[in-house]
């Protein structure tokens, strides 16, 4: 392609240490593209240790000052790292921050060859190939958009609470959705309702926050700074602004069905219940699904017995829209269904509990008030065995490490020897104590006398084979640190079940935009450098919606995620990246092949003139649908057809330049 030949071109060359250096001979690149891309503006190479520190920017800022640069290319490592930093130095020396170009010879050549000649050449042919892109370069700027000061954060666990109070209490309004009655959170070391009951006390107190449980997400539009939401309230039937929490609606009704949920399924509850004694907000909710009226027409026990009047069995649903700048997803995980794993017999085997059950049977609050028994209610087991990894680290079911299951499985055992002196055996993959005091933890245990057996447990059966194991659990096990084959009888077995994302988790992430990864959890923006944000401006995750996580990690990244919006907010407006999609109206044929394709929704079709159109505030610049159109009426800034064909011609040039004359 040919250029004005006007353009003035800085080419800087990092070492890296020997990241790049060791396979790469750096400084004969900037040597060669010195002396051979000329000819195409070069007018410096330079090499440098460490370019992204604060002297090798002060080299570029210099150059740019003393001769004129108009471009700037740096070949260095990925652009997701320090592109930021290059651009900020132009910046800095008054050359737009768009007419710099980061290209990777670590990440795409140096790491990835074991040659160094061959690596020093592809090096080349890559500078060479940022040169030609450089020059098509325009000088762009940000987008600013408004900060709307309210914030979503959906959500009522541990992570969205805390992510609701930290806003709440610089001052700023929260909307906190939950889809169930009341907020909740998976049990800990200590007991659950002493660390989340002031926190949801907090939450549904503050004059900041604005709880709304028993609602879900229907629609999100807009963009960062701009979201509009559309929330649907689902009708409780009971008003309310008349309801005190007084408790006989649910001490009359009469009918009780098993407690799946709070109760993990070892108890009882009202048709007309709130979810727990400490349940915030302090209203219950009728189960229409069950409940006689709304079944047979029937009954209204509740309603003649509430002192206040607020049983209102004609509540329909809402739809409510608010207006918020930045969203957080708190949603959190499902447990794995140990019935997946049929050998381990739950579901079959009476005596098989899953973690949850457990939680609750030794709450004192719980079931049995308590006591670990047997499914009879009356029968102390004097054997138990704790089965960790329960779906996790499996092929078959998910192939992570689920993070808590260690700890939990080690709680179990030191509550089992307090409660009722059990023996206890523990068969585990391997030990996992990463976390502060956690090993101290994990010592303590082994000096109460726990079994610990190392390997994958093959089978839970009760079919005896030997004296002594009639009535009894049996435990199939390789012991691989003695390297034997082992049955152990116990009375009850406790399987630490894997933590798997949200069931609805994809349709979820679609819905906001954002994107999930092979497991399910929502990705985010960078796994080290960024793990609250995600790929959509504004919207922010925390908790167990990016990965299996306990309740300190939740806690900070909730904190976490607040704080990043807080920023936001502090703000007011904020400078939004100019490399977006833009449609040429005239050559739109309106076919919408785009609209269906946008990850980020943010292109709109207009019936009236059968075009389409790009938000550029919600446009992440992703190029899918530059890709697509087959008019080819959509062009992405900063990724223009000139740019990618100048850079591949760059990278062709270089192998011209290397070849010998033809002889004729």
């Amino acid at each position: 392609m040919e250029t004005t030949g006007q353009e003035k071109i800085g080419v800087y060359v990092c070492h890296c240490g020997s990241n790049i250096a060791g396979m790469v001979d750096v400084e004969d690149v900037a040597k060669w593209a010195a002396e051979q891309l000329k000819h195409r503006g070069v007018v410096i190479a330079r090499d440098y240790k460490f370019m992204c520190s604060s002297l090798g920017q002060e080299l570029i800022e210099k150059d740019i000052k003393e001769l004129g640069l108009t471009r700037v290319v740096v070949a260095a490592c990925s652009p997701h790292l320090h592109e930021l930093t290059f651009r900020t130095a132009c910046a800095r020396a008054g050359l737009n921050p768009y007419l710099c170009e980061l290209v990777s010879i670590r990440e795409q050549c140096s790491w990835v060859h074991t040659d160094k000649a061959v690596a020093t050449e592809k090096s080349k042919a890559i500078v060479s190939g940022g040169v030609e892109r450089v020059i098509w370069h325009e000088p762009l700027e940000p987008l600013h958009v408004p900060i709307h000061p309210a914030t979503l954060v959906v959500g009522g666990g541990i992570a969205g609470i805390q992510a609701a109070l930290e806003i709440a209490d610089a001052g700023y309004p929260v909307y906190l959705v939950e889809r169930e009655p009341s907020n909740k959170t998976f049990p800990t070391l200590d007991c659950s309702a002493c660390i989340l009951t002031p926190r949801m006390v907090q939450a549904g107190g503050h004059p900041n926050i604005t709880l709304m449980t028993y609602a879900e997400i229907e629609r999100v539009d807009g963009y960062v700074g701009n979201f509009t939401v559309m929330i649907k309230q689902k009708p409780r039937s009971v008003n309310t602004d008349l309801c005190t929490g007084c408790g006989i609606c649910q001490e009359k009704c009469p009918k009780k069905v098993v407690d799946d949920v709070y109760e993990a399924g070892l108890g009882y509850r009202k048709v007309i219940y709130t979810p727990f004694p400490q349940a915030v907000p302090k209203y219950p909710v009728i189960d229409r699904e069950n409940c006689t009226y709304f079944l047979k027409g029937t009954c209204k026990a509740c309603e003649k017995f509430c002192p206040t009047g607020a049983i209102d069995f004609t509540q329909q649903e809402e739809h409510i829209q608010i207006e918020v700048g930045n969203i957080i997803l708190a949603t959190g995980y499902d447990l794995f269904d140990a019935r997946r794993i049929t050998q381990y017999g739950y579901g079959r085997l009476a005596n098989v509990f899953t973690s949850l059950e457990f939680e609750r049977m030794t709450n004192a609050a719980g079931p049995t008030n308590g006591n670990i028994v047997l499914r009879d209610g009356v029968t102390t087991p004097k054997v138990v065995g704790i089965i960790h990894c329960v779906g996790s680290r499996d092929k078959n079911y998910n192939n992570y490490c689920s993070s808590i299951c260690c700890m939990q499985s080690l709680k179990f055992a030191h509550l089992v020897h307090e409660r009722i002196g059990a023996e206890v055996y523990n068969f585990y993959i391997d030990m996992r104590t990463p976390a502060k005091s956690y090993d101290e933890f994990y010592q303590r245990i082994l000096e109460e006398g726990t079994h610990f057996v190392r390997g994958r447990v093959a089978e839970v059966t009760d079919a005896a084979r030997k004296p002594g194991e009639e009535g009894k659990l049996i435990i199939q096990v390789e012991d691989t640190l003695i390297g034997k084959q082992r049955r152990i009888p116990v009375d009850m077995v406790i399987l630490s079940a894997a933590l798997e994302p949200r069931h609805d988790a994809k349709e979820t992430a679609k819905k906001f935009g954002l994107s999930c990864s092979a497991d399910g959890w929502m990705i985010e923006r960078h796994p080290k450098l960024d793990p609250v944000a995600t790929m959509t401006e504004g919207i922010y995750i925390a908790g167990c919606v990016q990965g299996p996580k306990d309740i300190p990690a939740s806690v900070a990244q909730g904190a976490a995620a607040a704080a990043r919006v807080l920023g936001k907010i502090q703000q007011k407006e904020i400078a939004l990246e100019p490399i977006r999609a833009t449609i040429d109206q005239d050559k739109c044929s309106g076919c919408r092949i785009c609209n269906n394709l946008c990850p980020f929704n943010a292109i709109v079709f207009h019936a009236d003139r059968m075009v389409s159109e790009v938000n550029p505030a919600l446009c992440q610049g992703c190029g899918t649908c530059v890709a697509a159109c087959p008019a080819g009426a959509i062009s992405g800034t900063g990724f223009s057809n000139e740019q990618i064909l100048a850079q591949i011609d760059g990278l062709l040039l270089h192998n011209v330049l290397r070849m010998e004359p033809i002889a004729e």
